[in-house]
């Protein structure tokens, strides 16, 4: 019988994700690393805005 590990549990409120809400009311088709990778991207001039959320309150629309 071999060994088996468990992934350590985490928060799934605590996993946040960062996203470029555009200015047409739609996602940004790409993830970001972090917050300032998301920054750099979006363009706020055009209406861009950096969001954040998790997976509790993610849904697909």
């Amino acid at each position: 019988m071999t060994e088996q590990t468990q992934a350590a549990w985490t928060d799934p409120r605590e996993e946040i994700e960062f996203s470029v809400l555009m200015a047409n009311g739609r996602l940004a088709p790409r993830s970001f690393a972090n917050r300032e990778e998301a920054e750099a991207w979006a363009r706020p001039q055009d209406g861009d805005e950096v969001v954040s959320f998790n997976q509790v309150c993610a849904c697909d629309m």
